[in-house]
């Protein structure tokens, strides 16, 4: 189920029209008058319902029927996305960093080529330039993936649909193999773990996407508490020197480098990690066929 963090009059009108009530229907359940509910409706996501409201509206969509609770992620899910489809044209119009690939049509961005600091000894390393996808792969770009190839999807697809509430989650159960099918539909590659982790920590060696502090708050670990995965553009404040999102925290991802033969390298950690994991420069592996609900991947292509 869909669960808001922060009410806004964007999510009360969303949750009204998924319960399709009227406007003193839906005020009466709330317990607030109509003229409240039409305050929040108009001000959108100027305003923020008081914390007993809050409860309130807690409370209606946990008690929604299913139909009504995939309404209302659909609408919050479609309003988000309208908001990164935005934000990527307006970066595609300002950065010329920025490209979007061709066939799944994520946006992308230049890793220029040059020395970075590399692992927990800071061991200065090259790289030759390469494009990396901003976001993970989500749900709704596997689900293009799937529709294009007939490969299989992944199990936390109810009747093998993407749902809607987790459009733009990181997909996850995707086994290694399933990974470099996709990079190879997409015309991409999985990274290697250098290029995975020069875009996370700069060529500067940061400890961390955003800098050195060890701030949990600024990605999706154990100690955030989600408990589960989160949109891929949640995390603003823990973007990477290169304008790369979930680089630590949210899922694991897979890195193209064997570290024996069957086995290849993961990074990032996830919502399942401690916070102890997330830093980019430690290392992690798994057999290729593994597949799990913390376990993703992002691509990279050949740079300008």
């Amino acid at each position: 189920m869909t669960v808001v963090v922060r009410w806004t009059g964007l999510e009360v009108l969303a949750l009204r029209k998924a319960l399709r009530k009227t406007g003193r229907d839906f005020a009466a359940e709330v317990g607030v008058s109509h003229r409240m509910l039409t305050k929040w409706e108009t001000r959108g996501e100027q305003i923020t319902p008081r914390a007993g409201n809050q409860a309130a509206l807690d409370t209606l969509l946990a008690t929604a029927g299913l139909e009504a609770q995939e309404r209302f992620a659909a609408a919050v899910t479609e309003r988000a996305a309208a908001v990164q489809d935005a934000r990527a044209e307006e970066l595609l119009r300002r950065e010329p960093r920025y490209t979007k690939s061709p066939v799944d049509g994520k946006l992308m961005v230049t890793v220029d080529e040059g020395i970075y600091l590399s692992g927990p000894k800071n061991t200065p390393a090259w790289t030759e330039a390469y494009l990396i996808d901003v976001y993970p792969v989500t749900n709704a770009d596997y689900a293009r993936f799937v529709r294009a190839t007939g490969h299989r999807v992944p199990q936390h697809w109810p009747d093998g649909r993407c749902p809607d509430s987790l459009c733009d989650h990181p997909v996850v159960w995707v086994t290694w193999h399933d990974a470099a099918a996709y990079a190879k539909w997409a015309g991409k590659s999985l990274p290697t773990s250098r290029q995975w982790e020069k875009a996370a920590r700069g060529s500067k060696g940061r400890t961390y996407p955003w800098g050195d502090e060890p701030t949990a708050a600024k990605c999706n670990v154990l100690d955030s508490g989600m408990g589960r995965t989160t949109p891929v553009f949640r995390y603003q404040s823990g973007v990477s020197p290169y304008g790369v999102f979930d680089l630590c925290g949210n899922t694991w991802e897979w890195c193209a480098d064997e570290t024996q033969p069957g086995r290849h390298e993961l990074k990032g950690s996830a919502f399942t990690s401690p916070f102890t994991r997330a830093a980019p420069s430690l290392v992690n592996d798994a057999d290729a066929t593994m597949f799990d609900n913390d376990t993703g991947f992002r691509c990279v292509g050949a740079g300008p």
